[in-house]
């Protein structure tokens, strides 16, 4: 009874009133109804006030702290919050404040590292199966010639053109892991210039087009014919983000089908679309597709060839340009994918629509 906070504050109330009485005692004209008035006004104030101040300003807080506490135990802290605590003279809300904030400061650590771990768990099995491949595809080729197959001269010949290819996708994806860790790390600088973006996409179409006629693909380039889309960035960075993009747009594509890029002047930026009619991304591969390794159709992907971080490193090339990768996506309709960036106004452009046709 006496730990609670009625029964303290029925301790100091009876000690404050007998306090009281007693000093009015010592007073001549005090008479015993004056003194049992007082007794009685002060006891009852006392026993309020003291039990008002214990229940809300100590023991509720002390009583918060507690329930924190245990929740921090229970790792619990899905009721946690940082707002809704008004600013306070008590000093155990203080304390229950700095509790709390440390506790939702843990919990964020604790997740990220889950993260990271998760991430470094995922990251060494996508690169160990990503290595094992070409490495195990070379040895293959180089222990059949040790075994003997190098005195046939044509079987020689064959395999180790295989095993120089499998040599040369390893090299690939080598430079690729360490072009994506450069550019997380900040290393690799960003060369910004001014050039036109209709001809850096005149020259990748170009160097693509060879591949686009071997599956009979149409490459459609929509742009105003005699403007001129200047733009600002790192030129080899976006030829390889364009590249990227088209390469894909084809590579995912069916037999015949068509692969439609567009340059559209807004006020100051230039949009850029890559529209694809293969098979569509499905709608909960969306969010992952620019992740290291990660692939929708991870046996058709393999078939097709290609290291897995290319989509990543498009992300990391565009947000180094203040400028952020799109996407949407229909299964068994296509694909669109857009960035933008800044436009360099000139007035002599004319604005006429014109459709090149690769």
């Amino acid at each position: 009874m006496f730990t609670t906070s009625r029964g303290i504050s029925l301790i100091l109330a009876l000690a404050i009133s007998a306090l009281v009485a007693a000093f009015l005692s010592l007073m001549d004209e005090s008479s015993f109804l004056l003194l049992l008035v007082a007794w009685g006004v002060s006891f009852s104030s006392a026993y309020l006030l003291i039990s008002f101040t214990l229940e809300f300003f100590i023991f509720k807080e002390i009583g918060d702290i507690y329930s924190l506490l245990e929740k921090i135990q229970r790792k619990d802290l899905s009721e946690i919050s940082e707002k809704g605590k008004k600013a306070s003279i008590s000093p155990l809300r203080k304390i229950n404040k700095v509790i709390n904030s440390y506790a939702i400061a843990r919990q964020k650590e604790i997740d990220t590292l889950q993260k990271n771990a998760e991430f470094r768990r995922e990251f060494i099995a996508d690169i160990s199966h990503e290595l094992k491949t070409p490495i195990f595809a070379t040895q293959g080729y180089i222990h059949t010639l040790l075994d003997g197959a190098i005195d046939d001269k044509q079987v020689r010949m064959r395999f180790l053109k295989r095993a120089a290819k499998s040599l040369d996708s390893l090299d690939i994806l080598v430079q690729d892991l360490l072009t994506l860790n450069q550019m997380e790390s900040g290393v690799i600088k960003f060369n910004f210039t001014e050039f036109d973006l209709k001809e850096l996409m005149e020259e990748v179409m170009e160097e693509l087009e060879h591949k686009a006629s071997k599956r009979d693909m149409h490459i459609k380039f929509e742009v105003e014919p005699t403007k001129h889309y200047l733009t600002t960035g790192d030129r080899q960075k976006i030829y390889r983000v364009c590249q990227n993009l088209i390469f894909n747009a084809m590579k995912y594509n069916h037999n015949g089908g068509e692969v439609n890029v567009a340059l559209t002047t807004l006020k100051n930026t230039i949009q850029v679309d890559i529209q694809d009619d293969g098979q569509g991304i499905p709608p909960e591969d969306l969010k992952r597709i620019f992740e290291r390794f990660y692939r929708v159709e991870k046996s058709r992907s393999k078939e097709k060839g290609g290291t897995g971080l290319g989509l990543a490193i498009v992300k990391h090339i565009l947000e180094g340009h203040k400028s952020k990768i799109s996407v949407s996506s229909t299964v068994g309709k296509g694909s669109i994918f857009s960035f933008s960036l800044p436009l360099v106004k000139n007035e002599a452009d004319e604005d006429k629509p014109k459709v090149v046709n690769l």
